[in-house]
């Protein structure tokens, strides 16, 4: 049985405060696009994990899917599977593909074995493999707040927009995210902000992790005035990084962007 986790774009995040956990509670937007990976599963005599497309750093037995193979045989009685991830989501981008591909994992399982979890329940299960990982079981448009894992549901369509998405050849450590971070409320809530018209969220709508990472990695500076320059009419950093995309009102094409970077059209 196959799936297809899809990736998400952060608009707006704002770092609110310092939790005594040692986590920060922020409030953020989260969006789904469709750039994908595959995500096979086959029952098998044994459990076991594989994957072609991009590299996926660790060894497989601490792949995120596997420990959501184990999260749900704590609770029942599973098959054994042999799982295969077809990785084309980048990794380390801001964009939530390991998260997805545990919550698409929870969700197929539940439909090839028809375990009769409900959607509550499969989101319980998800949150305990990352703080995002339960946006992607409902995979709707939604304001995020606390740690990034409660949720609220907006009414945000962005189909008749053109989205490119650009991958720099750059990781940035969450430890250098976090470098200029001073945690602070926002004047006024991403919650508000983005029913505002998209055309005024360029002066209004901002990522906290931005001013520090572009002064630490100059390049996605650069990208991100690129696409203001051939007419974005918003651009972003999405999450901590280091994807850039851009929301155009037409579709275009950047090639000198892909000259050194791995872009995404139409997501």
């Amino acid at each position: 049985m196959i799936a297809f986790p899809n990736a998400k774009i952060n608009i707006g995040l704002n770092i609110v405060k310092r939790r005594d956990d040692g986590y920060h509670d922020l409030e953020t937007v989260f969006y789904p696009v469709m750039i994908k990976d595959v995500l096979e599963i086959v029952e098998a005599r044994e459990l076991s994990f594989s994957s072609s497309g991009l590299a996926v750093p660790g060894r497989p037995e601490d792949n995120i899917c596997v420990k959501a193979f184990g999260l749900l045989s704590r609770d029942m009685k599973l098959p054994q599977v042999k799982i295969h991830l077809h990785k084309n989501i980048p990794i380390g981008a801001g964009l939530g593909g390991g998260s997805s591909d545990a919550s698409f994992f929870i969700s197929l399982m539940n439909d090839k074995f028809g375990l009769g979890l409900s959607r509550e329940r499969m989101e319980e299960y998800a949150s305990q493999l990352g703080a995002d990982c339960a946006f992607f079981i409902q995979n709707e448009p939604v304001f995020a707040f606390e740690k990034g894992d409660r949720f609220e549901n907006l009414q945000l369509d962005l189909s008749k927009f053109f989205i490119v998405l650009v991958m720099p050849d750059i990781h940035v450590p969450t430890s250098a995210a976090f470098k200029d971070i001073v945690p602070s409320p926002p004047v006024k809530s991403l919650k508000d902000l983005i029913k505002s018209d998209i055309t005024t969220w360029k002066d209004s709508i901002t990522n906290d992790f931005e001013p520090g990472i572009i002064r630490q990695y100059p390049e996605i500076g650069l990208i991100k005035e690129s696409l203001y320059g051939s007419g974005a009419i918003y651009a972003s950093l999405s999450g901590s990084g280091a994807s850039v995309y851009g929301i155009f009102e037409a579709p275009v094409k950047l090639p000198g962007l892909e000259l050194k970077n791995r872009a995404f059209y139409g997501v």
